[in-house]
């Protein structure tokens, strides 16, 4: 079949079910976004289509603007180029869209689940050669669990049950990069964004840009690089925001309030005390947990998967956690779960507030972000760039969140009629959507029924 430009056609599915009649590709462009890509009196709406297409059609490991161009009909690999690198149109803009829309989303699916919404913060990585690559450094990389060469940037997601996306991104320039003017302006880096943040201060960046555009959720989720930076925690107790954040197992809690003095000085030797010290011993959260007993613990369901629910034995308790600098400890609620691994996380609501099931929702709610970088690297190009300025790094960003937010929407839209549909099911149906013929629409409809057929089969004999 023919291709054409996605601005000149209006592309219709037409499947024996009738599932997806009338589902149109171009709606997420030009009714969402329309005027966002237009440059001075030029509208670039056409090339952010064609690369939407490339990033949707080409196969991981293939989705750069080489193969994109292959892919996609009437494509030019310089336009790709200019309309990453040059073009000035607002990523903001178009992520604070992006964010809007993936709210809205979630609010619907809210009503319908009658669960609690997440704002989960967490990090990830994209490897990368040479020196050149903006923010690109020898650091940890998560995804080979070493130190390597590579980009980090920090994420936020959205997610109410299993759907989730990604509204809001921030890259992590490292010290050598922060310290290099000459580097950074040669990376297109802008003035305010050279001076060195940490990854929990651009997590609060993100955090604060949610609120400003009106996000609604219900907590804040993050890993232990998050729960065990007291600047954020604190910033978030101001903010007002409810959050259950992991922190690590040698964390420091008093199981009782604790009150603070400055010892006396006992003898002529040695230099008067001026710290703070408590009246009681911390306890590590490892030891404290030697303590407990089965008793203490309750089963509870967390989430339906393939292979039957996943269980959790859940224990809840008040303590008090103090950073070391202020006057007086503060009061949290600590949660640890057990499963395959021992997860703790605190939090700055009020233990008799929840149950332990609701608690440890929160807590495993962090899986969804992990999905997230997981189906965009594999089904929509995250890591697959092909460029190093921070201009073209934002829109490349900015674009894959947008096909994350179309997936989401087809993922919601058909849920009662393909519960078990994939981001990768989604993602050829899209395909199937605009790019195939009839014949090829119809096999591919057969091969995803017999996809959830067998998935299915499974479900039901682990739940039987």
């Amino acid at each position: 079949m023919k291709q054409k430009r996605a601005e000149k056609k209006n592309f219709v599915l037409k499947t024996q079910n009738g599932y997806f009649d009338n589902y149109d590709f171009n709606t997420l462009i030009y009714s969402k976004y329309n005027g966002l890509f237009r440059v001075y009196r030029k509208s670039c709406t056409h090339v952010a289509t064609e690369y939407l297409s490339g990033l949707l059609q080409c196969e991981k490991g293939h989705k750069n603007m080489e193969r994109m161009v292959e892919e996609v009909t009437d494509s030019d690999y310089k336009r790709y180029v200019h309309f990453l690198s040059v073009s000035k149109w607002s990523y903001e803009d178009v992520n604070l869209v992006t964010m809007k829309e993936a709210d809205t989303a979630l609010r619907e699916q809210k009503k319908r689940s009658g669960r609690p919404t997440g704002f989960t913060i967490d990090e990830t990585s994209h490897l990368k050669k040479g020196v050149k690559s903006v923010g690109v450094a020898r650091q940890y990389a998560g995804v080979v669990g070493k130190v390597d060469n590579c980009q980090v940037s920090v994420h936020a997601s959205l997610s109410n049950e299993k759907f989730c996306t990604l509204i809001g991104t921030e890259l992590f320039l490292p010290t050598g990069w922060t310290d290099d003017t000459t580097r950074c302006q040669d990376a297109g880096v802008p003035e305010t964004q050279q001076k060195y943040q940490t990854k929990p201060e651009l997590a609060l960046k993100l955090v604060k840009r949610a609120i400003e555009a009106g996000v609604e959720f219900d907590f804040i989720g993050g890993d232990g690089l998050y729960g065990h930076n007291s600047e954020l925690t604190r910033a978030l107790d101001k903010l007002e925001q409810f959050y259950v954040l992991d922190v690590h197992k040698d964390e420091l809690v008093f199981l009782s309030k604790p009150t603070f003095t400055v010892p006396e000085r006992i003898s002529n030797m040695g230099r008067t005390p001026t710290l703070l010290q408590p009246d009681i011993h911390a306890i590590q959260l490892q030891d404290y947990i030697k303590t407990l007993t089965p008793e203490d613990f309750t089963r509870e369901q967390i989430r339906m998967t393939v292979k039957g629910w996943k269980y959790s034995m859940v224990h809840t308790v008040t303590v008090w956690h103090w950073d070391g600098k202020e006057q007086n400890a503060q009061k949290r609620t600590l949660i640890i779960t057990q499963s395959d691994k021992t997860k703790y996380s605190l939090s700055n609501g009020e233990k008799e507030k929840y149950t332990n099931n609701e608690w440890a929702y929160f807590q495993a709610s962090r899986y969804w972000v992990e999905r997230c970088f997981d189906d965009s690297k594999n089904e929509l190009g995250m890591s697959g760039y092909q460029v190093t300025g921070w201009l073209a790094w934002q829109h490349h960003m900015a674009l894959v969140m947008m096909a994350g937010l179309y997936i989401l929407t087809l993922k919601l839209d058909k849920q009662d009629q393909m519960p078990l549909l994939s981001v990768r099911d989604a993602r050829l149906l899209v395909i199937a959507i605009h790019f195939a013929s009839q014949k090829e629409v119809d096999l591919c409809m057969a091969h995803i029924q017999v996809r959830h057929k067998q998935r299915q089969a499974d479900i039901d004999r682990y739940y039987k």
